[in-house]
């Protein structure tokens, strides 16, 4: 029956009415619900997985609890635990490609997508899925472990957030994922790529555990493996998940380079003579190695962070390796303009690695700068957009904070260093800027911009730029030549002028005048300047020409704004009068907010990289709106100021200019002061220091003078009594001779203190003596005791007494050094009383009260001697003991194991003999069902077999109980 079932769901025909989808899902459901067989519910869950991709609405609804319950309970079997995964990830899952194929319009895809949203949901209800899935994911059994890695992945697609918090609270639910890339099987390993890169979209706090689980360590080895760039879709696998863990995470960026892992990326960027013919894969590997390189220097990222990184980089040769790619030939032009943004950050800021790009020449005859060979593809109107503006980004980014690259790009304009037979940059700028392309124009009216900015020397030396216009015609000025373009500009603008050529060259003038009075002067000195800057103000014209007003108001207030009235017709208040006449000052500063409100100027003030979707919308410069912003409100101001404000803001500037000289005097002079009390300081600590050491030398001399006094007193008075006693009276002489009683006195009473100390250490002794017989007994008592099996507490006694032995023998070494200590003071002291003449038998009886304490002290010592050596015995004796007991503990180790491993084949035994008895009482109770039956049926039984069959049971119980008592008697 069970297997009709099956047959008819699987695909065959039997006879009466085909139930529908649903129905036959209802009814595997409750077979997997009811059925007690394993094998059954397997079959089952097969079933639904088969449906679960046309019926996926169905399966998802009455399935997904019984599935679950499934996953919980069914852990034993891994081929129903990949059945049951594989059927939540068809109903989760949206695949992509099916949906292509089976869905006719965009509202069938929606409504798949919305299924997988909705079924996510509910599998997500209960955050113990979630969890009992990562618990899964450790069962090495590939049916489980891979289903279970792409479950988790599309859930991931479709709720990251929501399983993504419950990864991260969950105990090693992130190290349980990193387990997958060192998987064998590349299946799982390549999938769990795909999971972790899910895994880490958007999350900082998981983005630092994986890369603190060695993550960049082994995705670095795989992408070695598998050939670098010229691996397949693996090596894209690992640079997507390192671009995850490694953009806007300050932290693991820092990992990353203290790692040393920068080096690791310099291999990757060696590319060979011939470079024709590169796979769409090795571009793309390529093309994000490179994104990958440009995180780690974003402009984004801290400066101190960029600017070590930069550092490490120029360091381990990865920036000359992609200077090598940038002047190589053959490279697709994607990968070529790629690597220029990446070049460009890495240079950016950092003086070092814009000195050795500025050292960088193309292969070339004769060879070329780098710089010139890049400025040539940016005013080249052939070359791609793209390109283009990442040559301009490079060229800023060699410009950017580098004073010295700025002076030496401008000194190829001066007349003194220009070269008829080469090519500059400087010559290319002009050519660019003055070419009928307005791209050009603007390119290269923002590259020489940048090569003047915050650099007030460069403005004043362009100046002197002097261009030959045309034969017969004096030259003109870079400056005034820029003007002329514009006003020309502007008398064909009618005939459709580009507003692109316009617009640089306005913030060319903007940029190179800013904080320059002397460029300010230089540009109000033609008188044609300020009644063009007017007239394009004052003007109403269309949407188009809006921004060149703004930008032409702009420039006029910067002429306010820095003039320093040098000229006697446009000084501030007339220039200011000009604007209230012909302008109106709030037209002005209307005109003046154009540029700020252009739908364009928010979207270049957002980065430096110079990004436009079309030629036609490249209009601003990321360091121009800089500028814009800083200069708008003090333009404003300074127009609305009237002649009186500015004579008094003037008073005022001179008195806060006067006031800060005073206050710069003053500071010099408190900055001499203190450098001045800095170095009394050091030679104060010094002198202290000095002092210090001549007081404790003084101290020491006056302790030794002082010692030296008493030893000198105690000399002059032991020679006084000594010669008064040879030649004063019998009484004096008995007086010395009492005076030397009291030192033998003295010195006999230590001799007996030494006799004394001398028992008592025979009596210690003959302790040791008793103790070490107690121990070596003790010892073989232990060591028989540890053959069989115990012993363990005599062992601790046995180590206790021991090291109770040590700190006594210990303790006696000290007292023998203390004893021989005082017999050196006692020889010491008999000699100084033996030299002294004796004119008595006393003396002599005290020299032979030395010599007899000689010899106690020489057999002292002799005995302490002995001492050692016992103790050295007993040491030896004791590491024997220690052997003896390390042997009898792996004896004893080595038995256990023996015995749980003969305990679970007991157990292993006793459990086949239950199945077994299980089976033959199934068999039994079947047989007499059958025998009850046939004798329902009229049949005759013979009474002898079923009380033979009884017997037979019953016998077969009572061995079964003989055997478990035999088994337990023997345990």
């Amino acid at each position: 029956m069970t297997m009709n079932f099956f047959r008819g769901v699987m695909g065959g025909q039997p006879a009466g009415p085909q139930p529908t989808g649903a129905e036959t899902i209802h009814k595997l459901c409750d077979r997997v619900a009811s059925s007690t067989l394993l094998e059954d519910r397997r079959d089952a869950v097969r079933a639904l997985k088969s449906l679960s991709k046309k019926y996926r609405l169905e399966v998802g609804t009455q399935a997904m609890d019984h599935l679950v319950h499934i996953l919980q309970t069914d852990r034993s079997d891994s081929e129903i635990l990949g059945y049951a995964l594989d059927t939540l990830y068809n109903i989760i899952c949206n695949d992509e490609e099916e949906e292509q194929d089976e869905s006719e319009d965009e509202n069938a895809q929606k409504q798949d997508e919305d299924l997988g949203v909705l079924f996510t949901d509910k599998f997500l209800g209960d955050s113990e899925n979630v969890t009992l899935l990562l618990t899964l994911l450790e069962e090495f059994d590939f049916h489980v472990r891979w289903p279970g890695v792409k479950l988790l992945t599309a859930l991931l697609k479709n709720q990251c957030n929501q399983v993504q918090g419950v990864i991260l609270v969950s105990p090693m639910g992130v190290s349980r994922l990193m387990d997958l890339l060192a998987d064998s099987r590349e299946v799982i390993r390549n999938d769990g790529l795909l999971l972790l890169q899910q895994l880490t979209k958007g999350n900082a706090a998981i983005q630092k555990i994986v890369a603190f689980e060695n993550a960049f360590e082994r995705l670095l080895d795989i992408i070695t493996e598998e050939g670098s760039s010229d691996g397949g879709i693996v090596v894209e696998d690992c640079l997507l998940l390192l671009v995850n863990l490694l953009k806007n995470n300050s932290s693991n960026q820092n990992f990353f380079k203290e790692g040393s892992y920068i080096q690791r990326m310099k291999p990757w960027f060696e590319v060979g003579d011939d470079n024709s013919g590169w796979s769409a894969q090795k571009v793309t590997n390529l093309h994000l190695m490179l994104q990958l390189v440009r995180v780690m220097v974003s402009p984004v990222n801290s400066p101190g962070a960029t600017s070590s990184c930069q550092k490490s980089m120029y360091q381990c040769g990865l920036l000359q390796q992609l200077c090598t790619i940038l002047m190589a030939t053959g490279v697709p032009a994607d990968i070529l303009t790629e690597t220029i943004n990446t070049v460009s950050e890495v240079i950016r800021g950092s003086q070092i690695n814009q000195d050795y790009f500025a050292s960088v020449n193309a292969p070339s005859n004769p060879p070329r700068p780098a710089i010139v060979v890049l400025l040539m593809s940016m005013v080249n109107e052939r070359q791609p957009f793209v390109l283009r503006c990442a040559v301009l980004y490079c060229f800023q980014c060699f410009l950017y904070k580098n004073q010295k690259g700025q002076g030496e790009i401008v000194a190829t304009l001066l007349p003194s260093t220009i070269d008829a037979n080469s090519i500059s940059a400087g010559q290319l700028l002009c050519g660019g800027l003055f070419s009928a392309d307005s791209l050009s124009n603007w390119c290269a009216a923002v590259a020489l911009a940048h090569a003047l900015q915050d650099n007030l020397t460069q403005k004043e030396q362009l100046l002197r730029v002097q261009l030959a216009t045309s034969l017969g015609k004096p030259p003109v000025s870079l400056l005034q030549q820029c003007t002329n373009i514009l006003s020309q500009g502007d008398k064909i603008n009618r005939r459709g002028s580009k507003v692109q050529t316009r617009v640089g060259l306005l913030m060319l003038l903007c940029t190179w005048i800013s904080n320059c009075p002397i460029a300010v002067t230089h540009f109000l000195h033609n008188q044609e300047n300020v009644p063009f800057l007017t007239g394009q103000i004052s003007e109403n014209l269309g949407e188009d020409e809006r921004l060149v007003q703004g930008l032409c108001a702009l420039l006029l207030g910067i002429c306010i704004y820095y003039n320093d009235n040098s000229l006697e017709n446009y000084t501030k208040d007339k220039l200011k009068q000009l604007i209230e006449k012909r302008i109106g000052k709030e037209n002005f500063v209307e005109k003046l907010g154009f540029v700020t409100k252009h739908e364009l100027y928010s979207r270049a003030a957002q980065k430096p990289q110079p990004v436009f979707p079309s030629p036609e919308q490249m209009l601003f410069d990321h360091e121009f709106t800089k500028l814009v912003k800083e200069l708008e409100g003090v333009i404003t101001k300074a127009v609305h100021k009237t002649s009186e404000e500015e004579k008094k803001e003037e008073e005022v500037k001179k008195t806060l200019e006067q006031h800060d000289s005073i206050v710069i005097q003053y500071k010099d002079l408190i900055r001499d002061q203190d450098t001045q009390i800095q170095e009394l300081r050091e030679q104060v600590s010094t002198l202290s220091l000095n002092s210090e050491q001549m007081q404790n030398q003084i101290t020491q001399q006056q302790s030794q003078i002082q010692q030296h006094k008493d030893q000198y007193n105690i000399l002059k008075l032991k020679l006084g009594k000594d010669s008064q006693g040879l030649s004063s009276s019998q009484g004096e002489g008995a007086h010395v001779n009492g005076l030397h009683s009291e030192e033998l006195s003295q010195l006999r009473e230590e001799v007996e203190e030494l006799r004394r100390q001398h028992a008592l250490q025979h009596t210690q002794l003959s302790d040791k003596d008793s103790l070490i017989n107690t121990l070596r007994c003790g010892a073989a008592a232990a060591a028989q005791t540890a053959e069989g099996g115990v012993g363990g507490s005599d062992n601790t006694e046995l180590l206790g007494e021991v090291e109770s032995l040590r700190s006594r023998v210990q303790a006696q070494c000290a007292e023998i050094s203390q004893l021989q200590t005082e017999r050196l003071e006692l020889i010491r002291r008999a000699e100084a009383v033996s030299s002294a003449p004796a004119s008595s038998s006393e003396s002599s009886a005290d020299t032979v009260t030395v010599s007899e304490l000689e010899s106690r002290l020489a057999a002292q010592t002799t005995e302490a001697e002995r001492l050692k050596e016992e103790c050295r015995g007993l040491r030896e004796g004791h590491a024997g003991l220690e052997q003896q007991l390390a042997s009898a503990t792996s004896t004893v180790a080595i038995e256990q194991t023996e015995k749980t491993k003969l305990q679970q084949e007991v157990q292993e035994s006793k459990k086949e003999q239950d199945d077994l008895l299980m089976l033959l009482a199934d068999q039994d109770q079947k047989i007499l069902n059958l025998k009850q039956r046939l004798r329902d049926l009229g049949e005759t039984i013979d009474e002898d077999e079923d009380e033979l069959d009884t017997r037979d049971q019953f016998g077969e119980d009572d061995d079964d109980d003989n055997e478990e008592e035999d088994e337990e008697n023997n345990d």
